[in-house]
């Protein structure tokens, strides 16, 4: 038996009474969750974490994630909390620096899914180069049956010089991906259908903030960056093209999706341009500055397969559209609903 099986005599499921403030809660936060987030902030478990700062702007965001299955190839529900919200952090030109943890955990919970979810959370955060400094528990009665909820918020100083918005978008501006799209969300449609392919489809859920910072250190001209998360590419798309009132035209052939991608889309009835991605961004590029983009961030693992794969137009009406392999357009729309539910 390890150290902390024993301290939580030898408790294989998390109860009510984790959650009561009492002595169950203390071995849960003692002997579970505080040794893989440890650091000199969080140690001292007060209502709040005190960091230091200098001069500048602060950016701040928070996000709360329910997925189905907790777990999945590629990842699970901790690494898509800290990956989301340093992404968020990142894509608004802040270098993350600090995140909190709220876990609300339903009773009967196995603690092995609950280790192995915080590790992942961990490692994840290690990757970023971030720490959690404080956070929150709460165990509740058993409801729906997903087993966790987990709420991150960031915190990020602003670089300086940095602004990145839609508003900065012209006519003759690119649009560049990091990447192969639709692997996170096929790949949970995909194991709550039991669906099996030839070849392993995984989630791309990772932090982006050293590629981002990679691009921001190029001296491009980026004009605006977001990460396709829900919606995928197709709602990013439609945003920009709305605030902008312009139009984007995207090339079909240009745009990477893994061929075990493009048949799972196909088997579930889905356009892979609306499936959530958790490790992929839209960049808005000064056309000029395009080769300058492409190579920073190749330059990174997950940029290794970034691409241009369209333009920003003054055709009017505002709307984006899809030059097809075929040789046809069609008008690429926000999605109607959310196609795959509580996948981030």
């Amino acid at each position: 038996m390890t150290e902390t099986e024993s301290a939580l005599d030898g408790v294989e499921r998390v109860v009510l009474a984790h959650g009561g403030g009492g002595e169950l809660t203390g071995r849960l936060i003692r002997d579970l969750l505080l040794p893989p987030l440890a650091n000199e902030r969080l140690a001292p478990l007060t209502d709040g974490a005190v960091l230091p700062w200098e001069e500048g702007e602060l950016v701040f965001t928070t996000d709360s994630y329910v997925v189905t299955p907790l777990e999945f190839p590629g990842g699970d529900i901790g690494t898509i909390a800290v990956a989301g919200t340093v992404n968020d952090l990142a894509v608004m030109g802040a270098t993350p620096v600090a995140l909190s943890l709220g876990l609300i955990i339903e009773e009967g919970l196995p603690i092995e899914v609950l280790k192995r979810v915080i590790a992942s959370i961990s490692a994840t955060a290690r990757e970023a180069g971030v720490e959690i400094v404080t956070g929150d528990t709460k165990v509740i009665e058993r409801r729906s049956g997903d087993g966790l909820f987990v709420n991150t918020a960031g915190i990020g100083r602003l670089r300086s010089g940095t602004n990145l918005s839609i508003a900065s978008v012209e006519p003759g501006d690119v649009i560049i991906i990091n990447g192969r799209l639709a692997d996170h969300g096929l790949t949970i449609m995909s194991v709550r259908s039991g669906i099996e392919f030839e070849s392993d489809l995984r989630s791309d859920a990772r932090p982006l903030n050293r590629l981002i910072g990679r691009v921001l250190d190029s001296r491009a001209e980026v004009k605006f960056i977001r990460d396709a998360t829900r919606g995928g590419l197709a709602g990013v798309l439609a945003d920009i093209s709305e605030e902008s009132r312009l139009s984007i035209e995207v090339d079909e052939d240009r745009i990477p999706i893994s061929p075990t991608a493009r048949h799972a889309a196909e088997m579930l009835g889905l356009d892979p341009l609306s499936v959530a991605n958790e490790g992929k961004i839209v960049c808005v590029v000064a056309g000029d500055d395009a080769a300058v983009v492409l190579d920073a961030m190749r330059s990174q693992p997950e940029g290794r397969e970034a691409a241009v794969i369209g333009r920003v137009t003054s055709t009017d009406p505002p709307l984006v559209e899809l030059n097809t392999s075929a040789g046809g357009q069609r008008i690429v729309q926000r999605p109607y609903g959310e196609e795959l539910p509580r996948i981030c």
